[in-house]
């Protein structure tokens, strides 16, 4: 009997903007792997019934995107620890046992970008200052606290958001209100923009940089543009400018390496393949 062929994609709704298609194809080629990665628009009335049906399709995994990353935690048999702090899964593995098993790698994408990007990053060395509080920032929160940064300073144009984010990680959060977020970076060792501020067709991002020190490592979760207004201004003024790019690589990583079997290479022609270069 002939070996199945493992397949793999990604669900949402919309989903066909996605970028991890090529991705995944590019990594499935670059390996000589026969495998397949498929793009899924799936609704939210129809997520159980298609959760349910793709094991039994062949499908070894999925990666989970806008707008099922929170529901699929009430779906899955099993939820990664991180997962649950996070409050949303963006990554799937279809166990052997019929179990399904909801992980987010959002965060382990995170880190390992701040740490190729900038090698001699040291989380311990400073306060982090996080732009934000929505589900991309959770994430970036819950793996700098991870990583053993003492405190977290977090910015929300909804005040309220943050201080969900106090209730729940504790003394080590310290919110800043948005007309102020300014004068949070004064000190901080590193700097995230978790919003969509500065991205093509969002606002302009035009939170003052002035309390930025030379060496500070700051990190830009939008990568359209991959040199953001924050990068470049920040760049400018001395610090280690780390893009977003990465951070999409990165967290595609694990689920490609637990569905395929090898843990592909994050590099140049890596980011090429998603730039469409």
């Amino acid at each position: 009997m002939s070996e199945k062929i493992p397949l793999a994609g990604v669900i949402g709704s919309p989903v066909a903007h996605s970028k991890s298609p090529m991705l995944h194809r590019h990594w499935l080629e670059r390996y000589g792997i026969r495998g397949f990665y498929i793009p899924m628009d799936v609704s939210q009335t129809d997520l159980k019934e298609v959760l349910a049906a793709l094991p039994k399709m062949g499908f070894v995994g999925v990666n989970v995107t806008i707008p099922h990353k929170e529901t699929i935690l009430g779906l899955a048999d099993l939820v990664s620890d991180r997962a649950a702090l996070i409050g949303a899964a963006n990554t799937l593995i279809f166990r052997a046992d019929g179990k399904v098993h909801a992980d987010n790698t959002d965060g382990i994408g995170f880190i390992e970008n701040l740490r190729q990007g900038a090698p001699g990053w040291e989380p311990t060395s400073g306060p982090a200052a996080v732009l934000g509080a929505g589900g991309a920032a959770r994430a970036v929160v819950t793996a700098l606290a991870e990583q053993g940064v003492r405190e977290i300073r977090v910015s929300n144009r909804t005040r309220s958001r943050a201080e969900a984010l106090r209730a729940e990680f504790g003394p080590k959060i310290v919110v800043h209100d948005w007309v102020q977020a300014a004068n949070m970076l004064d000190g901080a060792a590193t700097v995230v923009n978790t919003t969509s501020l500065g991205m093509v067709g969002k606002s302009e991002f035009r939170v003052p940089l002035d309390a930025l020190s030379p060496g500070t490592v700051v990190s830009d979760l939008v990568y359209t543009p991959l040199e953001t207004t924050f990068l470049r201004e920040a760049r400018a003024r001395g610090c280690i400018a780390v893009d977003g790019l990465g951070m999409l690589l990165h967290q595609a990583a694990p689920g490609f390496e637990r569905w395929f079997g090898r843990r592909p290479d994050v590099d140049e022609a890596a980011r090429a393949v998603v730039l469409g270069e």
